[in-house]
């Protein structure tokens, strides 16, 4: 059986203490992984500050060589990477294969970053006074960045956070979810094949209810991001005071089809969106909005191809949806639906649950007081609801107190743009799923799902300070 240990200072330390990991498919033991202690998260912390006073100098060039390396060694282990993430997060292979693509892209696009940081001139002589004088602003890194990340995307939401903090100059102490630190672990072997100097990258597994207060109030941490629920999130932001931060805090995804929208073209996608790693994606396709003249059409459409889906085995190369991350999360879901079926609500497809799987389901008459409509599920269901107008499907939308992403299908243009001005989201995608993202488009949410932007352009930004210059050119 795999025993994990820390990575610290470049080198693997062992733990009094560890966990079992458990295949969220199987329930089978996989790993014994190693439990951090409070003392050990300070020494990583310390080791980080140590190894930043040396990387901050290194050039963008040198910075962007290792995070090429980094890329070229993923590209040829990407079979073995894809397979971790099934075992670790019963991630189907095709899923997870899909995940490694953009983990590869989300560090080449960080390499590109690192080299392209730029400050500006500021035109002094534009007020009075100030003609002699030049101006210009420059970003400089930060120092040690907290990065504690999910168990849903554990390879790709890693590299959001460490692709730009190393391209920027800064060092990483990364908690990586309890359920997945398989991913985490094979990381800094990589990082190391490709040269990231010692200290650079520390790596602590274990319990972030017992390691979240010392990685987010030491006071070597000059920033903390953090992908994970929004009642940690906002206990983070308490504690920080005003340090930097970046929170992402998940969703309940919606999207609205409009009558002139061809229903055969974007079935297969809205399925997709909707139950793609069983729905346990920050904005995973949750709502669906559907005008009253074509939702009968719609949702038997939507229903046969949901019914298509395979579900079993994550290693099986013919799965599309595997187990939930753990039981309890099986059975949360489980009664959020029984609760809506009490007020109402029908379901039209799914609903079969197994100790660790429920089969994709389709939910119709809901209201917008029910959980599977108002609360992120993480898990593979979505509610189909009929409006009349599309200020109706608006207004339904933006009742939510969350707004990662929203979507809406429309051949008219004009209500295309009406739906991008009004409503309430991070991101408005139109003609597509909100559960699209590409690696280097700015991500975030609006009220309730977050703060701040990732992508590696906007990144780099929030872990970066700017500073500006000015010069008297005479005495």
């Amino acid at each position: 059986m795999k025993k994990t240990m820390l990575w610290v200072n470049g080198q693997w330390q062992d733990t009094k203490e560890s966990y079992d990991l458990k295949s969220p498919y199987s329930g089978k033991i996989i790993a014994k992984v190693a439990k951090a202690s409070v003392q050990d998260v300070e020494r990583a912390i310390e080791g980080a500050q140590e190894a930043f006073l040396a990387f901050k100098k290194t050039t963008a060039y040198e910075r962007a060589e290792i995070l090429y390396k980094v890329v070229d060694i993923m590209r040829r282990r990407k079979e073995e990477l894809a397979e971790i993430l099934a075992h670790e997060a019963g991630k189907p292979l095709s899923a997870g294969s899909a995940e490694i693509d953009r983990t590869i892209a989300t560090y080449q696009f960080a390499a590109e970053g690192a080299k392209q940081a730029m400050g500006e001139t500021v035109p002094m002589d534009a007020a009075p006074g100030a003609g002699d004088r030049i101006g210009w602003t420059k970003r400089e890194s930060l120092g040690v960045i907290s990065a504690i990340t999910p168990f849903n995307f554990p390879f790709n939401l890693v590299a959001h956070k460490l692709g730009p903090a190393f391209a920027a100059g800064n060092t990483v102490v990364l908690k990586p979810a309890t359920q997945t630190p398989l991913s985490a672990i094979v990381m800094a072997e990589i990082f190391k094949k490709a040269g990231l100097p010692d200290g650079v990258l520390q790596i602590v597994t274990g319990s972030g209810g017992e390691l979240s207060d010392t990685l987010v109030t030491h006071p070597f941490v000059k920033k903390v991001t953090f992908t994970g629920s929004g009642k940690v999130g906002l206990g983070i932001k308490e504690k920080l005071g005003l340090r930097k931060v970046t929170l992402e805090l998940g969703s309940n995804a919606a999207v609205i089809v409009e009558p002139s929208t061809p229903i055969d073209k974007i079935i297969k996608r809205c399925v997709s969106g909707a139950f793609s790693f069983a729905g346990q994606v920050c904005i995973s396709l949750q709502r669906i909005y559907v005008h009253a003249s074509i939702i009968e059409e719609f949702t038997n459409a939507f229903v046969q191809e949901t019914e298509k889906l395979v579900v079993g085995d994550p290693l099986n190369k013919n799965t599309d949806v595997s187990a939930m991350i753990n039981p309890g999360e099986v059975e949360r879901i489980r009664v959020w639906i029984e609760e809506a079926k009490a007020q109402g609500a029908f379901v039209a497809t799914g609903g079969t649950f197994t100790e660790r799987t429920l089969t994709p389901t389709v939910m119709t008459h809901v209201t917008a007081d029910m959980k599977i409509i108002c609360q992120e599920t993480f898990a593979p269901i979505v509610s189909i609801v009929s409006y009349e107008t599309l200020d109706d499907a608006i207004r339904l939308v933006n009742e939510s107190e969350l707004g990662l992403n929203a979507g809406i299908y429309t051949n008219v243009l004009p209500d295309a743009l009406h739906a991008a001005d009004e409503l309430q989201a991070g991101a408005i995608i139109i003609n597509d799923i909100p559960t699209f993202r590409v690696d280097n488009m700015p991500y975030g949410g609006v009220k309730m799902s977050g703060y701040g932007r990732e992508g590696i352009r906007w990144a780099i930004e929030e872990m970066t300070d700017m500073k500006f210059i000015a010069m008297k050119k005479t005495f």
